[in-house]
């Protein structure tokens, strides 16, 4: 009967092994060594090059996400959600992209606004924006897209959020989406509670769950960042190694429309988290897909995340999770659109 029990444990321990992108990554290369062995070096010195000169933003990145963590700063969302509905829009799309929130984090805080009454346009503007954008990505995105890359990326973030807020505004004034909610509200989409509501203490070493609070969460993401960013410039590697540049060009390459609504509804379903799709991206640019289409693959897979997106169902009512998706793929078009002629 110990066996019994035992060997399905096993099988668990060795599926969580393989889903790991440590294990994964290692994998890949072994495979390399295996098959491909000359170009296995290459492959190699290339994902170590890439990750090592990410280093400094990694570093960066954890040590602010962390101090963001630590004093509460995301009590100061909450604020974009009073006065006029406008005012709110405004606000709701600007914090959505500073907002140290994970994906799972935002779903209860935004069932809270919902129930207590917070207008829907304005929960919506800070919905689409939250995903895209945050001070981690945007360091990451910037590391391997380049700054202007990662500009147009958080001033997309910000546009989602407004023009989804105010399209939701216009069609609330017509009648629609008067009762958003489900009569069952989700509390998590993977187990985490929602944000403590507390004033913010920006001197957080003079607390000790605070600095406990710092010390945790920059070893968490640090570690979160490596093996995300290790597997990622990985496969970034396979890209531009195996990858015949003219398979790119012919799908999302070349100027016009077309590419980047190719980009923006491949981007939907092959949803890539904000670490590890700035590296595929730039190896796939390398390989002839075009900006604006890259950053419509990029919007339109943030806000098509897989936790998200099964929240926003179980959360509010068919006819709000369609808006959404509508949403998100016409402003990613619109937002690779801008980026192209720009």
């Amino acid at each position: 009967m110990a066996d019994l029990t035992q060997t399905p444990r096993r099988g668990r321990m060795a599926l969580d092994w393989l889903q790991s992108p440590w294990s994964l990554g290692a994998l890949i290369l072994l495979a390399v060594a295996l098959l491909d062995l000359g170009n296995f070096w290459p492959v190699l010195t290339f994902a170590a090059a890439a990750l090592l000169s990410t280093s400094k933003y990694i570093l960066f990145a954890v040590t602010l996400l962390a101090y963001l963590k630590a004093t509460g700063a995301e009590a100061l969302v909450a604020h974009g959600f009073v006065g006029r509905e406008t005012r709110m829009i405004l606000f709701a799309a600007l914090l959505g992209g500073l907002a140290p929130f994970c994906s799972c984090e935002v779903i209860p805080f935004i069932a809270g606004l919902l129930a207590l009454g917070a207008p829907l346009s304005a929960v919506m503007a800070f919905w689409l924006s939250s995903p895209l954008i945050d001070p981690p990505t945007l360091l990451i995105t910037a590391a391997a897209l380049g700054w202007p890359f990662a500009i147009a990326k958080a001033l997309s973030a910000v546009g989602l959020g407004l023009f989804g807020g105010f399209v939701v505004k216009a069609l609330r004034s017509g009648g629609l989406f008067a009762q958003p909610l489900r009569k069952e509200p989700v509390k998590s989409c993977c187990g985490c509670g929602a944000p403590k509501v507390e004033q913010p203490n920006w001197r957080f070493w003079q607390e000790d769950s605070r600095r406990a609070t710092f010390r945790k969460e920059f070893v968490e993401n640090a570690l979160f960042l490596l093996k995300w960013l290790a597997f990622a410039y990985v496969l970034e590697a396979l890209l531009v190694t195996y990858v015949r540049p003219e398979w790119i060009a012919s799908l999302v390459g070349g100027e016009g429309v077309v590419p980047i609504a190719i980009a923006a509804v491949v981007g939907m379903p092959a949803y890539l988290n904000s670490y590890v799709a700035p590296p595929l991206l730039a190896g796939l640019m390398a390989q002839g897909m075009s900006a604006g289409a890259a950053l419509a693959f990029m919007v339109a897979g943030a806000v098509s995340s897989i936790p998200a997106m099964a929240a926003v169902w179980s959360l509010v009512k068919p006819r709000v999770f369609a808006t959404y998706l509508v949403l998100g793929v016409t402003g990613a078009i619109l937002s690779g659109v801008v980026f192209q002629l720009i």
